[in-house]
């Protein structure tokens, strides 16, 4: 039996036991070991500061419950694998943030509020039923076509650039989404540029033509539904006072739009609250529906909310998260697998180093735009006045806001500087962390406990899926995030 050999690829080492596998993360390297009691003992017995110089006698000392011969097998295969940088290795990371706010950066997204409108009322909501602090409004496609080229003078010499339809409800404007998408193909040879296109939509107004055109224009398309019928009609109630099910009027557009993508990519997306903690249960019910691709989000909501997330649902939350990545497992067992976007990681290669310590780029390479062409960090900010950046038709006017989000990224923050999670969470949400501490480089303390605990499902996941691919069954498939710059 191979005790300590990596099964796929940060000195920091995170160890845990997850249906039946013991786990051993070394947090530097990335390297993750799936290994026998003996080895998991051991490790945890050894003095992490002394690394390779640990004391062998003490260990053993500590093992003598083991086969004598089997402990001295044991720590040459720990020597083995702390000599070739896979256990106990160096924080090659940490000096590389000095200057990250002299890096410099491009726009590579742009999240365009193409609707600042709604046609459901969802309690939860952060931008209040579509209006974002401010009026109801539609972009116009001035405002977009600018937003556009906007995105092509400022991405430098990137050339696949994401462009998210985003809302309120952005069907609810839909001939200028068709319009911005035939302006930026127009463009794209000339400007050496190709536009990856998203859609976000609750489902309402999807009709035949829509699907078609996603289907042919959108890469990926976003799909929001919150689970079981009771769950989601609680929390996203149609506007309109008729008492109709906005699950019964979703739920069969969802599962033809589905099933018209072929292999282009979509998620069905649920927000799960106070009110539904079994949340397993609503990821399985989509998967039920036919469903291949989900994400259940916590929300995040004001603690005096009635269905905010509170510090004592952490231990169900966590169990439900254990349940569902077995079920992962055993429906993948049975040839009838489905990917939940919380358990889907990269242990290989993963994204690019700047990435995976700073998160995903908002406030300088990803921007989201007001249906009026204001600038903000992300969708989250929007109408929060201290963050604005300036417009599409002026450009960034405040670099200063911009250079502040440079500086979030894992060292920076003393919640992330020893988590074994940071190099995959990167340093999480600057909005949820505006939201609960009034500043962009904290972290939210409960969403990081829901973090952690995916990152070791998903990584218990790889571990049975190994397995099975050993024995020539099913997998997970990979997911298709462009990341260039892999190391």
């Amino acid at each position: 039996m191979s005790r300590g050999i990596p099964f796929c690829g940060m000195s920091q080492i995170h160890q845990y036991k997850n249906n039946g596998y013991n786990i051993v993360m070394d947090i530097n390297s990335g390297s993750v070991h799936v290994v026998d009691d003996l080895v998991y003992d051991a490790i945890a017995a050894m003095d992490e500061n002394g690394k390779e110089k640990y004391d062998k006698a003490a260990v053993k000392a500590a093992l003598t419950s083991y086969d004598g011969g089997e402990v001295d097998e044991a720590l040459a295969d720990i020597d083995s694998l702390i000599e070739n940088g896979l256990l106990f290795s160096e924080d090659t990371y940490r000096d590389m943030v000095i200057d990250f706010k002299k890096r410099q950066t491009i726009v590579k997204a742009l999240c365009l509020h193409i609707a600042h409108d709604c046609n459901l009322a969802c309690k939860y909501c952060f931008a209040e039923e579509g209006e974002y602090h401010g009026r109801r409004a539609l972009m116009s496609y001035e405002v977009g076509k600018q937003a556009l080229d906007f995105l092509v003078a400022s991405s430098g010499n990137r050339r696949n650039l994401e462009v998210d339809f985003f809302g309120g409800e952005p069907t609810m404007n839909w001939d200028v989404v068709k319009r911005l998408v035939e302006y930026g193909r127009s463009i794209e040879e000339k400007n050496n540029k190709k536009f990856r296109f998203t859609l976000t939509t609750n489902g309402v107004l999807l009709n035949d033509e829509i699907m078609e055109f996603c289907n042919r224009e959108m890469s990926n398309v976003v799909l929001s539904l919150d689970g079981r019928r009771e769950v989601n009609d609680r929390m996203r109630p149609v506007r309109s006072k008729n008492g109709a099910s906005s699950y019964d009027i979703i739920v069969p557009k969802f599962q033809k739009f589905a099933k018209s993508r072929g292999e282009k990519s979509y998620y069905v997306r649920g927000t799960f609250t106070h009110y539904n903690l079994d949340f397993s249960q609503d990821v399985l019910h989509f998967a039920d529906l036919g469903f291949k691709h989900m994400s259940v989000e916590p929300v995040v909501a004001s603690p005096e909310d009635d269905y905010a997330i509170r510090e004592e649902d952490l231990p169900q939350i966590c169990e439900e998260y254990d349940r569902l990545a077995v079920e992962c497992v055993n429906r993948a067992r049975e040839g009838r697998g489905f990917n939940f976007f919380h358990f889907m990681i990269d242990l290989d290669q993963g994204p690019c180093v700047i990435k995976r310590l700073s998160g995903c780029g908002a406030g300088c390479e990803y921007l989201a735009v007001t249906p009026w062409g204001d600038l903000y960090p992300c969708h989250q900010f929007v109408g929060k006045d201290d963050f604005l950046l300036g417009n599409v038709f002026e450009g960034i006017k405040k670099p200063e806001i911009s250079d502040e989000f440079k500086l979030c990224n894992v060292y920076a923050k003393d919640k992330c500087r020893e988590c074994f999670a940071r190099f995959y969470c990167s340093g999480g949400c600057a909005a949820n962390s505006y939201n609960f501490h009034g500043k962009i480089n904290d972290a939210y303390d409960i969403g990081c406990t829901m973090q952690k605990k995916r990152i070791e499902c998903a990584i218990m996941i790889k571990a049975a899926l190994a397995d099975l691919q050993t024995d020539g069954k099913p997998g997970c498939e990979s997911c298709e995030e462009d990341c260039s710059g892999k190391v």
